[in-house]
């Protein structure tokens, strides 16, 4: 496959996924039902807390003008919910690779990422972390291919630090790493308004390394984040992203002691093994019981790991641009375009594997949506959740009782259709965000 058509296929790939699963509102999976309850109940942005403000802001500014508008179906809401938080982390993937598409084995990291970092942790994708992880990557992208700075890249590279000030906890160590690589490809000459706009940047991402790191402070003995950080070392329970890295692990550890097996068929073959694995996992529940099935929440869960994992794969794309007569020979072999498009051809067949899990989870989600609505839409009054075969599959995929009464207000169909909740007073197990487990009015919207 040549470089071109690895390109070419993963743009597709992107947007062919986020324009089905807006299709399938995937954004009220989990937390995303309340989000969007609130957003129609206030008529105001939800942005959880002021470090994530800044996403928030991105992403549901469309809804909020619809509403604004006078639209009330909340089907098509959340439709559009879904596609602002599923197509600003594909443009900017679809921007960096843009920018690396003839930059032999960087076009091969940045599929790589999202592959490797963005598929198997995206379910979850009203998660902040989806585009903060997509706008570092784009920035990488812009920083290492600028010959010299210019004020169109300087703008580009602004408005990602600014969007990044707000965006997630992961930019704790994201802002220094991605301001040094903004500073460094800023020294260089070029349009003097090119480098001050490229310096503000780097500025704006050391600005994300305070806020993230005032959030981590302020609520380090929360509760919530408490577990947040116990659950860091359990992304081994999201079966997609632990078959992806162990086929991309294998291809690293042969290159480190055998270079020249770059260069043949060997990182396409364990590409196509991994691959193979990978695309079957949505039936090793058939195979193996219910303990290796795939599993929604998982992505939630390898979303730190995975952020670990881009760190090093971006560190690695700025020390391939910035030493490109390195001696260390595992590196030099990278530069030969042989190796670039086996690598890039190898990285699009894991992301292309990527897509079958996501392709059948979204499945999976719309039956569910509707088996959830058909309760609301043919009962009345309160639906205990315990009466429901939440824990049975395939609904314990999907089970969250917290977001269970927002995701019945979007549902119903007309007023004083029943809502799903829970025995749970919020008080003895009270949730992270206060507004989750009540019960939104949305007077006036409905679902077509």
């Amino acid at each position: 496959m040549s470089p071109a058509a690895a390109y070419r296929g993963t743009v597709l790939l992107l947007w062919g996924l986020a324009a089905w699963n807006a299709l399938g509102c995937r954004g009220l999976f989990w937390d995303g039902a309340s989000f969007l309850a609130n957003l129609l109940e206030t008529r105001t942005f939800h942005d959880f807390y002021p470090a994530r403000a800044h996403i928030a802001w991105l992403t549901q500014w469309p809804v909020l003008l619809l509403v604004r508008a006078g639209v009330r179906d909340t089907h098509l809401l959340a439709i559009v919910f879904s596609a602002a938080l599923l197509a600003v982390p594909a443009a900017l993937y679809h921007l960096a690779l843009a920018r690396v598409q003839d930059r032999g084995a960087l076009l091969a990291a940045v599929i790589a990422v999202i592959g490797l970092v963005y598929l198997p942790t995206g379910f979850f994708i009203v998660g902040e972390y989806n585009i903060a992880y997509a706008a570092v990557t784009a920035t990488f992208a812009i920083a290492l291919t600028g010959a010299t700075p210019n004020r169109w890249d300087g703008a580009l590279l602004l408005a990602l630090g600014l969007l990044c000030i707000a965006s997630y906890e992961a930019m704790i160590y994201f802002g220094p790493l991605t301001a040094a690589v903004v500073a460094w490809s800023a020294r260089r000459d070029g349009e003097p308004v090119g480098r001050l706009l490229a310096f503000a940047a780097a500025l704006a991402f050391l600005g994300a390394t305070v806020v993230s790191g005032n959030a981590v402070v302020e609520y380090w003995d929360h509760e919530h984040f408490a577990k947040v950080r116990g659950a860091t070392w359990e992304f081994w329970q999201n079966l997609q992203f632990v078959v992806v890295l162990a086929g991309f692990a294998t291809m690293a550890a042969v290159s480190l002691v055998l270079p020249s097996w770059l260069a043949g068929r060997g990182p396409v073959a364990v590409a196509m093994v991994a691959g193979a694995v990978l695309a079957s996992t949505p039936w090793f529940r058939l195979l193996f019981g219910p303990d290796s099935m795939i599993f929604p929440p998982a992505h939630y869960l390898a979303r730190s790991a995975a952020g670990g994992l881009l760190a090093v794969l971006l560190s690695a794309m700025w020390l391939h641009v910035a030493r490109p007569a390195a001696g260390w020979r595992p590196l030099a072999m990278l530069h030969r375009p042989v190796v670039a498009q086996r690598l890039a051809t190898a990285m699009f067949v894991l992301a292309l594997a990527g897509a079958v899990p996501d392709l059948a989870l979204s499945r999976y989600w719309s039956d569910y949506l509707a088996w959830f609505r058909g309760i609301v839409t043919t009962r009345t009054g309160l639906v205990y959740a315990d009466e429901l075969p939440m824990r049975q599959w395939p609904y314990r995929l999907f089970a969250q009782d917290w977001t269970y009464p927002a995701l019945s207000a979007l549902v119903r169909s007309a007023p004083g259709q029943a809502i799903v909740v829970t025995r749970n007073d919020y008080r003895s197990n009270p949730p992270f965000d206060p507004s989750c487990g009540t019960v939104p009015a949305l007077e006036g919207f409905h679902w077509r």
